[in-house]
């Protein structure tokens, strides 16, 4: 697994990235990939290669807008005992003792504050688990609502996305309407996108440890085409297609995979309308949940305790939900509740 890890270097490296700004320009204009080209630069040849082989190549690239200092593996040594990485073409030390135990450097990138630095991670082996849980991913309310039907347990994280969502939201329909169109695209997009980001990254963190006390799986929805297959109303677009949910299971999926969690996706059909109890169709309004068999619930912990139920899309053989045993000891497909 390739993992990429942020360090802050506290070095001045402005003379070296206008130099690779300059190569960067030189490559659109010229498409030249050979650093003897822009020796008279004086950018080390390790970094100029990686600048004309990004430009150079990419004949789309018109302009320069950001530029790192590249360096791939080759050029990186890990002292093992130091517990650290050392450039030599840059002169560049940095502590890496904080980071996990790792195969390789497969490069680093610098940029004015940072250096990024991409590692293959070994991965253990999944661990044979015989209780999963279930997270179902809103758009609404509670972003991430987690449930183990072994003990009943329900977790909800992240109600504060959708309000992050609106708040940013409204920012840039009044610069917009204000004539400040590209701060409201860059500037307060990339604000939100940090916030959520970072909210992500929480909530992750605390469903993977979760996961890990409790000796669980973790199964999700397949959520990949829900953009275009939800039926939704014009008010709750805007929440739809600002819903990070891709991001968020992937977070969760390399975190649970470096602590040897099995991670499953299941079919996201019925999740919210199927009963957990009883498996017939029951009636949801809003977040509330009402089956005829008398099970009431929060429509989310109801679909969490469901996703966590059925099996995932691997054990499925690609056959529909209703074809199949989807449900531990039931083998009747989900039908409407009769009253």
């Amino acid at each position: 697994m390739l993992k990429t890890f942020s360090i802050k270097h506290g070095r001045d490296f402005s003379t070296e990235l206008a130099k690779a700004r300059q190569v960067a320009e030189f490559a659109i204009c010229t498409h030249s990939r050979t650093s003897k080209d822009v020796k008279h630069i004086g950018l080390p040849s390790a970094i100029a290669n990686q600048v004309l082989r990004k430009y150079g190549r990419n004949r789309t690239i018109k302009v320069v807008r950001h530029v790192q200092l590249t360096v791939p593996g080759q050029g990186v040594r890990y002292e093992q005992e130091k517990k650290e990485l050392y450039i030599s073409c840059l002169k560049l030390r940095l502590d890496v003792s904080h980071l996990p135990d790792f195969e390789k450097v497969n490069q680093v990138e610098v940029d004015k504050e940072y250096a990024h630095v991409t590692v293959t991670v070994n991965e253990p082996p999944p661990h044979t688990v015989e209780r999963w849980i279930g997270i179902d991913l809103n758009s609404t309310g509670h972003i991430a609502v987690v449930g183990n039907p072994s003990i009943g347990k329900v977790q909800k994280y992240g109600k504060e996305a959708p309000h992050i969502h609106r708040k940013y939201s409204k920012m840039r329909r009044h610069l917009y309407l204000h004539g400040h169109p590209r701060v409201a695209k860059k500037k307060i997009k990339r604000k939100e996108n940090n916030k959520i980001k970072d909210i992500n990254h929480k909530i992750s963190r605390a469903i993977v440890d979760e996961a890990a006390q409790q000796g669980c799986g973790i199964k999700m929805e397949k959520l990949s085409d829900i953009r275009t297959t939800a039926a939704t109303s014009k008010s709750s677009r805007p929440s739809l297609h600002s819903w990070s949910f891709s991001q968020l299971q992937t977070m969760i999926e390399y975190k649970a995979k470096l602590l040897g969690l099995p991670v499953a996706f299941v079919d996201p059909a019925f999740t919210s309308q199927q009963c957990s109890r009883c498996g017939l169709l029951g009636t949801r309004n809003g977040k509330d949940f009402m089956c005829s068999c008398g099970h009431v619930d929060h429509a989310d912990a109801n679909a969490s305790f469901n996703i966590a139920l059925r099996p995932s899309l691997e054990e499925s053989d690609g056959r529909s939900h209703q074809d199949r045993d989807w449900c531990k000891g039931r083998i009747d497909a989900p039908q409407e509740a009769t009253s």
